[in-house]
């Protein structure tokens, strides 16, 4: 089975071509040609990492959503609906289930998963961050996260090398998105929708302007779909990668517009 196909665009880059096994699509095998021929990648296997990440990311989802003793529906309806942007074919998703079941097994091996997660994408900080803000949205889908699951987290990113405080500020920032986005019969106030975009920038309202302009292209930088992807995200994500773009975008033209600076 090869990519063609699904979509190509966002997130969380996550295809595998088939259960478990995958070819690389012309376009990542395209991205990759380019990287190596500057001298980048020459031992990096994105295919792999592709394939890693898939496995991981769901499996663990299904560790994360158990993590307080059961799965919620709001939960279920999270994964199916990372599945729906993915565009999975009927033989992906049931990949997708299946590693999702075995995550929510007590005696499914989460640091081995991790481990080689890790690995196989090299330590990359822009796929682990990914990654992390995946299993976030599963975590949050009911709200704020339950202190098992807070425990879950903490060991999850001890194992990637990744911060409690870049966990916080994960968290924050999608919090501040849903928030930004948040959708309801009365419309948000300006000053609640200026905090929001804020906190996607991951700046203080007392910022400078070029503190500001350095945020947003920090963001923008370490999110670029077809960097992510080169990089081992897999292809049939990129549209969850574009959304997340689209948002910090939404979020600077607020205060570009609140403050008149171009």
């Amino acid at each position: 089975m090869n990519l063609t196909g699904l979509l190509i665009g966002a997130v969380i880059g996550f295809m595998v071509g088939g259960p478990l096994g995958a070819v690389v699509g012309a376009i990542l095998g395209q991205s990759l040609s380019v990287g190596v021929s500057r001298g980048g990648w020459s031992s990096y296997d994105a295919g792999q990492a592709q394939q890693a990440f898939f496995t991981a990311t769901f499996s663990v989802m299904g560790h994360v959503a158990k993590a307080d003793g059961r799965v919620s529906e709001n939960e279920i309806q999270t994964v199916r609906a990372f599945m729906a942007h993915m565009n999975l074919n009927a033989e992906q998703q049931q990949a997708a289930i299946g590693l999702f079941d075995q995550g929510k097994q007590p005696g499914f091996d989460l640091d081995g998963t991790l481990r080689r997660f890790r690995n196989d994408c090299r330590g990359r900080f822009d796929l682990l961050s990914m990654f992390v803000e995946f299993q976030l949205h599963v975590a949050l889908a009911d709200g704020p996260m339950h202190p098992a699951e807070r425990e879950a987290f903490r060991h999850i990113c001890a194992a990637l090398g990744f911060s409690e405080f870049q966990l916080r500020r994960l968290e924050e920032f999608i919090l501040a998105r849903r928030g930004f986005h948040r959708q309801g019969t009365a419309a948000p106030s300006r000053v609640d929708d200026l905090a929001a975009a804020y906190q996607t920038l991951g700046v203080p309202p007392t910022a400078k302007d070029t503190e500001v302009k350095t945020a947003y292209r920090r963001l923008m930088k370490d999110n670029h779909p077809d960097k992510l992807v080169a990089r081992g995200l897999p292809e049939n994500m990129i549209k969850l990668a574009q959304e997340k773009v689209q948002q910090i975008n939404v979020a600077y033209e607020a205060i570009k517009s609140a403050r008149g600076f171009k």
